[in-house]
This record gives structure tokens, sequence and C-alpha cells, in this order.
């Protein structure tokens, strides 16, 4: 006898739909999967057949051949297991339901019969609804995320036996809903706050313009300078997660299965990512035998901080150059390539030297770092990484007297109104150019955005001779003028924004120059 179910499996961060083709014949006792399964998934014999035993079916002693259509994909998906096993019980004729010809299935299968929540499941349930299923069946504690997808049903079930009852029609299953506007308007009140921040004037105004045109910003200064309190309150100020946004970091959160700790289903606000230095280059650019997105594109459409820059390995640092310069990370093997997003802010901070102390005018703190030491600490950021990152700005440390006293300056609420009227300019200015901010805008747009009059082309010509700035650093700073000029809601780039968005590139000389 023959019967189909319809399921999906990941590739990448898209869904391919999988037809479940299940063939019973007399003679030897065989349970054969095929179709390029992976090992999961062939294990996924012994855990389909105890529950469906340990459901109140049976299984017969015959010949069961299961093939996963396409044969020429790979998969590596235990919510097959819910698919295969309804499938198996409508060959076998315990199961007489036409549901399953218009109803997608996922859902892993534990020994007893429960449906276990998976991975991935929202960008199966964009799939069932491009693919026109009727409804989609997921584990209870998948439903409220499938639900994001407005247009599809989507049924949640516990078990194999209630899955069974449903498609015959035996009891009813209300769809799943989640209000997504609710979801929203549950935003976290524990943000860190920029106003705790005591002084570091500067440094705000950086990590200002920073959020405002979604520029890379290196922090530079000594041992607890502040460097990390200000770069986790940088999503503070950054502007609200659009609902588009939101769910495409869900869906990457999804595959990644790092959903757990969202008790919503959904990121409602933007991502911000911290790796430790001995992150592998995988890990932080995404890959292995089955390619799964890593800190950069978990970081999309957020911060990916990097503490300590000079610590992470030299390769690691190497792979960020692409996902800076493209916004996504191609990951290649023999058999296909997969494409993950990855538009990130970078916030990296180091020391200025590897005691940490090097310019320091504190008392008691004076660099006793050798020159060669300096200089192959600061060597392990090369020149092109250096380059693709807007801002550099020194976090000096701070005296004792302003430690004392109580923290002064702007709360993120009001920071971040400005942050949103620059980033409206900037929308309405590239509405026809498929860009959203000043800090993705290619030569084109920048000879067409960022006209300098007399003046502030001479002050340009001489920072760029006397720093010797490279041609990139040279487009970074006209980028940076430019986001200067929307904060002050200036249509044009006035002599004072350009001196100030060079005074962010001064690090270019003072510390890398041998």
């Amino acid at each position: 006898m023959f019967a189909k179910a319809i399921s999906y499996t990941l590739n990448g961060i898209d869904a391919e739909k999988i037809d479940i083709e299940v063939d019973i014949t007399q003679g030897m006792s065989k349970f054969t999967i095929v179709g390029l399964p992976s090992n999961s998934v062939k294990e996924s014999r012994e855990r389909v057949c105890s529950a469906i035993r340990n459901s109140n079916f049976h299984l017969n002693q015959i010949n069961y051949t299961i093939n996963l259509a396409p044969a020429d994909l790979k998969k590596d998906e235990v919510g097959l297991d819910l698919a295969m096993a309804t499938a198996i019980l409508k060959a076998s004729r315990q199961l007489r339901s036409e549901k399953l010809e218009t109803y997608a299935m996922v859902g892993e299968l534990s020994l007893d019969g429960e449906v276990r929540p998976v991975r991935g499941v929202l960008p199966f349930a964009v799939a069932a609804l491009r693919d026109g299923m009727a409804g989609l069946i997921v584990p209870k504690e998948n439903a409220r995320e499938a639900a994001l997808i407005k247009g599809l049903n989507v049924f949640g079930v516990s078990t194999l036996e209630e899955t069974v009852d449903f498609l015959t029609d035996k009891i009813t299953i209300e769809p799943s809903f989640t209000d997504v506007e609710e979801v929203f308007n549950i935003l976290g009140d524990d943000i860190d706050d920029m106003y705790d921040v005591k002084g570091q004037f500067q440094v705000k105004r950086a990590l200002e313009i920073a959020a405002a045109g979604g520029h890379n910003i290196l922090m530079l200064g000594p041992p607890g300078s502040g460097k990390t309190m200000l770069a986790r309150r940088l999503p503070g100020i950054l502007p609200e997660i659009t609902l588009a946004e939101a769910l495409e970091t869900t869906t990457l959160f999804s595959v990644a299965g790092l959903l757990t700790k969202y008790k919503n289903g959904v990121v409602t606000s933007r991502p911000f990512r911290s790796p430790h230095h001995t992150i592998s280059d995988i890990a932080l650019i995404g890959g292995g035998s089955v390619p799964k997105p890593g800190e950069v594109s978990l970081s999309h459409n957020g911060v990916l901080f990097l503490d300590e820059l000079p610590e992470f390995k030299k390769s690691a640092l190497e792979v960020l150059r692409q996902p800076l310069e493209d916004g996504f990370v191609t990951i290649s093997r023999a058999v296909s390539s997969l494409c993950f997003p990855a538009k990130f802010m970078l916030v990296a901070s180091m020391n200025p030297c590897p005691c940490g102390y090097y310019g320091s005018n504190i008392e008691g703190h004076s660099c006793k770092c050798a020159s060669g030491q300096i200089v192959r600490y600061r060597s392990k950021v090369s020149g092109p990484l250096l380059d693709r990152i807007d801002i550099h700005i020194e976090v000096p440390q701070l005296k004792y007297g302003e430690m004392m006293q109580t923290p002064s300056g702007e709360k993120s609420a009001v920071i971040r109104q400005r942050v949103n009227v620059a980033r409206n300019i900037q929308l309405e200015r590239f509405q026809k150019e498929n860009i959203f901010c000043n800090a993705q805008m290619s030569s084109k747009h920048i000879r067409k955005y960022c006209v300098l009059d007399d003046t502030s082309k001479s002050l340009l010509q001489q920072a760029m001779t006397k720093k010797g700035l490279s041609a990139r650093a040279y487009d970074r700073i006209l980028k940076l003028a430019r986001t200067i000029a929307d904060i002050d809601q200036t249509p044009d780039i006035q002599l004072v924004h350009i001196t100030e968005a060079v005074q962010y590139r001064n690090m270019d000389k003072k510390y890398w120059d041998s």
C-alpha cells in the first residue's frame, strides 16, 4: 500500500518542501529510508516505530520503504518524524483521512509518542503559506512562533495520537493565534540606559552618530574606561525594530534554535551579540557540515560587539570583511551554496597596547610595554578591516572626581528621538535607492548626496594628505559628515560637519602608522 505526507526541511534559512512517500509490501521485515537522509533522519526509524506502538497503533512485520523527495536534497531534520509516522499509519490503513494531501506537519517524536518542538518553524510556516497548504501541524511549543505568519492555519499538537484524531476529525483543534502588535507593545524596560554612564560625552556623541547612520565604531581606551558599558547601551538608542526586521531576525534565531528564551516566540528588540574572543571562524561567520548562521548573522539588524578586538584570531577577523562590505555571508559547499543575511553594526573595543595604559595620564598607570610589543599588538587589526570601521574614538579613563559625580547627560530615549529623526531623513532620501541608511551608500550615492563646498573640500584634502588616509577612509568621512548633517537636520554638508567627521579618523595616523 502507498501513502504520502508533506513536511519541510531547512536549506539555510529557507524551507524546502519534502514529500514523504511510504510504500508497504509483503516480504522480509525491513524499514528503509531513502532520499539523502542524514544520520539523525536515519535514526528516526527507531523513534517512529516506538512512537507508533506506544500510541495504540500497530506495526506489522512487513517491508516499509520511505522515500524523501526530492531525492537530491540533503535532509537533516528530525522534524520529519511526525509526517513519517502519519504516512505509515495511512499506508497501513490505520488512518483514513484526506487531510494528509493538504496539510503539512513538522515535529520530532519521542518513544512514547510525544511530539517535541523543533527549530526553524518560522521558515516552515512561510513555506507552507507559499505552497498553499490548508494548514500546518506543529508541536504545541512551536505554535505561537508559527502563527506569526498571517493567512496560515497553524495547529499545535502534543502527541501522535492527538494528531491522528485531528486528521480523522475525532477532535477539533482551534488554530493558534499570535497578536503581533501586542507582542511588539511589550517592549523591555530593562534596556541599559545611556544616562547611567558618567562623563564620556564625546564617546556618547560618537555612538549617537553611529546609531543615526548605521556606522561601525571602534572604541580604544585603557581597561575600566567604560568601553563595554557604553557598547551595551547602544541598542537602546537605535531605532525600534520594524515588523519586517523582527520576522527576519526571528527566522535566523529559529534556524539556530535560539528562540527558547523568547517567551513570545519572536525577537522584538534589536539583537546584541557579544562573542568571546576564543570563538572559531565557523561560529563567527557561520557554516558547519550542515550550515547554520554564525554570530554575524545572529547580529542581523542589530549589533555585533567584539570586545578586546586584537585578542580574536586574525583569521576570524579577516572573514568579517565580506559581511561588513556586502551585508550577507555566503557559505559554499560541494553540493550547494547558501546565503545568510548579515547587516549589522560592528562595535569593537581594544586597549591601546598589551598592558592597556599607553598614553594614560592617570597617576600609577604608566605603560610598560616595549615598542615592539605595541606594534605586534596593533598589527593584529589589519588596515583593510580598520578601513571598514567608520568611527574611531578614544575612551579616556575617568578620574576619581569624575567617578564620584552623579550620572549626567541625556537618557537613551531622548537620544533615540534624534536618531529616529535622522533615520527618517535617510529613509526619505533613499526611498528609490534600495538602501536604508548612510552607512550603506555606494560611491554613486556618495557623489550624489555628499556634495561639498570649496572650503570643505580644502579641509578634507589637507586631512587626507596629513593622515595618509585611504580612498575607503575618504568615503567613510563623507558618509559620517552626511549623518552629522542629518542629525542637525541640515540639507547640505557644511564645514563643521566635515571637521567633526575627520576627528573620528584620528586613529588612522596616531595608532597604526609605524
